[in-house]
């Protein structure tokens, strides 16, 4: 028994794709295989290899070492060809073989094929012939050059090639940056290489496809485009066509981009407040423990921040001097000067407290007065010593660059600020609550007559805490060497912070002081882009003052014996 199907009634409908569709596919499809193709039979050459054929080609050849040239990312290529262009390129021809030159000084030159330099007689010299590429080449070439960081190895130059490309809006590099995106594997590079694409059909392509670009624009969020957008949008204006699609598109895209602007300023601003934070969080927790101990208002401790950022210079000049700042050791001195200034401080502070200020206990003005004297003092020495200009503290190379999350920027720089201040917090928690130079800096701060009576050692206590306090405000210094300046008065743009932080906080409690810092960092930097540095620093005085009228012992006010003294 055999099935049968009556087709008359039924109508079957195939989707067949348009004459320019199929062209566009077969142009892509076309590209991918000529790149994988040039790509692999290129593998065994370099492009130094390419070039020296290329200067020695007929112009029949070089249509295809051009393709072949045009796969190669390195450097070398624009390097070559701009001692070629200029006229440092060489022709020797010798009895056994050919060489292309590129001058270098009046006696050594350099191989062309493989960069080894060698010797020329004058005779030689006198012989070698100079190259100069055709003016037809010449227009190839730049080509070549403009698109050559589409090939680099390195993710970001790639985008920064992509990115220059396309706000250049030339009609001649959209084969390019569609040949790239055909092959390119790195999903941030794609992103920018769309995005590149697309504001060049902004200008160069017709009504449907600027629409689909501006679509694009909008779904990527192009903060590059916003300038672009707005000529399409004045344009459309201008003609009249102001309620069209294309107009409304642009709005659109315009909308969602000043949101997404918004977006990142906010969100820089809180990130920056964090870290700015966890700078106040290191500086004050030592001002929080002598201060809260001791009674001592030491004007001082800014004084000590410098001393941590001027160590972080000395530790790097030793190891510029000792492996150089291009080696991989030179990383490592951020590492080396944490501790280091720490160290330095922390001594610094213990002879500090041995000579002046344990004769300052229980003298609040004396304290502040002397202490006052004794910043003038270091600051001038560190003027004698560094001079009275800012000195130069370069980061390390693995604490550049940027953490990319969501579209937005976090510099490793200030993440690592924010990893040490949490490991600050955790070793001082861990000091105070888990050894016995804890316990006993706890007995002090709650009642200094009492744990004296019971034992404890109250005056090398006060050394140990002035000293812990001093080396963690050099620690704070180091850090904040990263990302500011090393100067005679660094410290003193902290010293009023870390005060505000330590009474804010109430006096003596280090989680108090934590939550201050914080919240201190946070305010004055989303405070700043809307009411400018001098006006948020105002307004977040402002707010502290009313909030001490309120409290006026703090977030976490202490009630213990010795605060009624």
């Amino acid at each position: 028994m055999i099935a049968t199907c009556n087709l008359q009634e039924t109508q079957v409908h195939l989707y067949t794709p348009s004459r320019s569709l199929l062209l566009d596919y077969k142009r892509r499809i076309f590209r991918l295989v000529v790149s994988l193709l040039i790509v692999c039979s290129a593998s065994a050459r370099d492009a130094r290899s390419v070039m020296a054929d290329l200067i020695l080609s007929e112009k029949a050849q070089q249509g295809d070492l051009i393709e072949e040239l045009s796969t190669f990312g390195d450097t070398i290529i624009t390097e070559i060809y701009e001692a070629w262009r200029t006229g440092e390129i060489y022709l020797l021809d010798q009895e056994s073989s050919s060489q292309l030159l590129q001058f270098t000084t009046s006696q050594q030159w350099a191989l062309i094929k493989n960069g080894e330099v060698i010797n020329l007689t004058e005779a030689e010299v006198e012989k070698a012939k100079k190259m100069r590429p055709a003016r037809a080449l010449r227009k190839q070439m730049k080509r070549i050059i403009d698109t050559l960081g589409l090939k680099a190895a390195d993710a970001s130059l790639r985008i920064d090639s992509a990115i220059k490309l396309g706000r250049s809006q030339k009609l001649e590099f959209i084969p390019s940056l569609e040949a790239r995106l055909l092959i390119e594997p790195a999903k941030e590079v794609q992103l920018a290489l769309k995005e590149a694409l697309a504001i060049s059909q902004l200008a160069n392509g017709n009504e449907a496809e600027v629409m689909d670009a501006v679509r694009s624009l909008a779904d990527l969020k192009s903060v590059a485009s916003r300038a672009f957008l707005q000529t399409v949008l004045a344009q459309e204006i201008e003609n009249e066509r102001g309620d069209e699609p294309l107009a409304e598109a642009c709005q659109q895209a315009l909308s969602k981009i000043e949101t997404h602007i918004k977006q990142q300023e906010f969100f820089g601003s809180f990130f920056r407040g964090i870290s700015t934070g966890s700078v106040l969080l290191i500086v004050s927790f030592g001002l929080a423990i002598t201060f809260g101990l001791m009674g001592v208002i030491n004007m001082a401790h800014g004084e000590f921040v410098a001393i941590g950022g001027y160590v972080t210079f000395l530790v790097q000049n030793l190891f510029i001097q000792v492996w150089g700042l291009s080696s991989s050791a030179f990383g490592w001195y951020f590492i080396v000067a944490l501790p280091t200034s720490f160290i330095v401080a922390a001594a610094m502070g213990f002879l500090m407290e041995k000579s002046i200020i344990r004769f300052l206990y229980r003298r609040p003005l004396e304290s502040l007065l002397c202490t006052w004297g004794i910043s003038m003092i270091m600051q001038q020495s560190f003027r004698l010593i560094f001079g009275a200009a800012n000195v130069q503290v370069n980061n390390p190379t693995w604490l550049m660059g940027n953490l990319s999350f969501g579209g937005f920027q976090m510099s490793y720089t200030r993440l690592l600020i924010i990893l040490i201040a949490l490991i600050v917090v955790a070793l001082t928690w861990l000091l105070l609550r888990q050894t016995n130079l804890g316990l006993h800096i706890r007995a002090v701060m709650q009642n200094r007559d009492m744990a004296s009576s019971l034992g404890v050692p109250v005056a090398r206590v006060n050394t140990m805490t002035f000293a812990l306090g001093c080396g963690l405000a050099a620690l704070g210094g180091a850090v904040l060497s990263q990302i500011g300046n090393v100067g005679p008065s660094m410290g003193q743009a902290y010293i009023v912070d870390s005060f505000m932080v330590v009474v804010t906080g109430s006096v003596g409690n280090l989680l108090g002081a934590g939550l201050s810092a914080m919240g201190i960092g946070l305010v004055d930097q989303l405070l700043q882009p809307s009411l400018g540095p001098v006006l948020g620093k105002i307004t977040v005085f402002i707010v502290i003052i009313l909030f001490l009228q309120w409290r006026p012992g703090g977030l976490f006010p202490a009630r213990s014996r010795s605060l009624e003294d």
